[in-house]
């Protein structure tokens, strides 16, 4: 068995922008307490005419074009989503056929936020043992569908996106792009955020969250660091579920990555679940802030409580 890598990466956000000014014409807020608490100013919100399936797609559509692949090259599909609102055909097999596809396999995974880093270990795992050529990871979410706007606790952190990644075998001899998982979850504490209801709504105990991110991630993802045989403060860059910026930047710390960028996306598109960590990690790639072979830990973490991370190298 060879290890896998990333080859590309791509991102899609819907045009349509909403800042802080305009929700504290939706609910009782304002940009001071939204910026002082969650740190978002703007997010992107999709229309009816958007589905997650097309905000997949278009994002996938970038990773392939910067892999140099085709969607005829592409043997398995697999979409992280909560936000699918029909149960079949999935998100996954209606990407296939947006873009055209041959006969791939077609996976959802909802492990809500954590969803696009426990995708890219199943991606992983499947090219290692040969079940998959050339696999597209996909972490997408239109948050804002599942939201209450008069809930002003949960309306102001969410937005709407994609990112993608593309995974391949690496070479004989080549050092693995994606390293080993580190994965688990704390199902009793798995009410602290949910997606539930008919239609269903969005929403989470937000102090307990808070806790359990700040106290007990800091060392799983020293723990990530340490299966991959990196050093935190080797690491390029940090990409972690843009959730909070009151979680992600105490998290980055004590996680001892002193030198790493750390992504900090969720200041223009706020929480996008699943579509955080690729849309982020794409951005990162696009803008020149982290280059070809740096080490980048991945940790996803939110719904359930699930968490997931691996350290890649920037294709």
């Amino acid at each position: 068995m060879h290890g896998s890598r990333i080859t590309g990466l791509g991102h899609h956000q819907p045009a349509r922008v909403l800042t802080n000014e305009d929700l504290a014409g939706l609910v009782d807020t304002s940009d001071e307490w939204i910026t002082s608490r969650v740190g978002i100013r703007t997010r992107r919100i999709a229309g009816p005419d958007e589905p997650v399936d097309d905000l997949a797609a278009r994002a996938a559509a970038k990773a392939l074009a910067a892999a140099g692949a085709t969607p005829a090259d592409v043997d398995l599909v697999l979409v992280a989503t909560s936000t699918a609102i029909d149960r079949s055909p999935n998100t996954a097999a209606r990407v296939a056929a947006r873009l055209g596809m041959g006969s791939p396999a077609t996976m959802d995974l909802n492990v809500v936020c954590a969803g696009f880093t426990h995708a890219l270990a199943t991606a992983d795992h499947a090219v290692r043992a040969g079940a998959a050529r050339r696999a597209l990871v996909i972490g997408a979410d239109k948050m804002s569908e599942v939201t209450d706007w008069t809930d002003r606790t949960t309306c102001v952190l969410v937005g709407d996106g994609a990112g993608a990644a593309v995974v391949e075998p690496c070479a004989a001899g080549e050092e693995p792009g994606i390293g080993p998982v580190l994965w688990g979850s704390v199902p009793e504490m798995g009410h602290a955020v949910r997606i539930e209801g008919t239609p269903p709504r969005f929403a989470q105990e937000g102090q307990s969250v808070y806790r359990w991110a700040t106290t007990r991630l800091p060392a799983i993802a020293r723990g990530v660091c340490e299966r991959a045989g990196v050093e935190p403060a080797a690491l390029a860059a940090v990409v972690l579920h843009q959730a909070n910026l009151r979680i992600i930047e105490p998290l980055a710390e004590r996680i001892g990555a002193v030198d790493a960028v750390v992504a900090r996306d969720v200041t223009e598109s706020g929480n996008t679940s699943a579509a955080s960590i690729p849309l982020a990690l794409a951005k990162l790639a696009e803008r020149g802030e982290i280059g070809s072979g740096d080490p980048v830990l991945l940790f996803g973490f939110g719904g359930n409580l699930s968490y997931a991370g691996q350290v890649v190298r920037c294709p």
